[in-house]
């Protein structure tokens, strides 16, 4: 692809502004956490809605971009080399952005991988175990009689709660005195636990004070309060 037009997703959902970065995506955690990171960094994007209700995802147009039919994805026109860059999988594009904008991502390389080895266990660790424990506490899966697929995601989600809040303990985020891609793909998920899955209770969410701290910090973020409804869903 050489040019924004050859990629056909463009073509379901037009460009305004060519020459910015083309975010598709929802405000999901995995959504949210590109979305804040585009505002943390300041590049310039244009945000369209991939609408679950209709099933966007599941459109041609959509899996010419991310064949793994999931939000978010982009499409960089001013991507390595001046030539456009799609990309898809939310850690892959935190990564990209934060090294494309030289923010929330260490210089130092012993920082450097241990702020992405924090990024791989929200990818592996929280955001998986967490999606499932939504799905066994609030939607179909809590009607199911057999109770120990949801014993094993809440407490998967209590211990990994309990990593996150000693690694939190003296400290104001995840790598310490600087907010970086460790916070912004972690934060959206921790949120959810307290939020729209309503399992603050099931996990012991609220006795992890140092999560309970930490999320309110990054929610307060001008960033983060913007990303929490880009692209809005109405």
């Amino acid at each position: 692809m050489t040019a924004l037009t050859d990629y056909p997703i463009t073509r379901k959902w037009p460009a305004q502004h060519p020459d910015r970065i083309q975010l598709y995506s929802l405000p999901t955690p995995n959504g949210i956490k590109v979305s804040a990171m585009l505002e943390e960094t300041g590049l310039a994007y244009e945000a369209h809605k991939v609408d679950f209700a209709t099933n966007d995802q599941m459109t041609p147009e959509f899996l010419s971009l991310n064949p793994n039919n999931k939000i978010p994805a982009i499409i960089d026109p001013n991507g390595p080399d001046g030539k456009p860059l799609a990309l898809w999988e939310s850690g892959a594009i935190l990564i990209y952005l934060a090294e494309k904008s030289g923010k929330l991502l260490p210089a130092d390389p012993a920082a450097k991988y241990e702020t992405i080895q924090w990024l791989m266990w929200q990818m592996g660790g929280l955001g998986p175990m967490t999606g499932q424990l939504g799905f066994f506490h609030k939607f179909a899966g809590k009607e199911y009689e057999d109770r120990r697929p949801f014993e094993r995601y809440r407490d998967e989600v209590k211990r990994l709660l309990g990593v996150l809040d000693r690694q939190l303990e003296e400290r104001q985020f995840i790598m310490g005195d600087d907010y970086t891609i460790a916070d912004v793909t972690s934060w959206p998920w921790a949120r959810n636990i307290n939020g729209f899955y309503e399992a603050a209770e099931v996990t012991g969410y609220l006795d992890h004070k140092n999560v309970v701290r930490w999320v309110e910090t990054c929610l307060a973020r001008p960033a983060s309060e913007k990303a929490v409804n880009i692209p809005p869903r109405n």
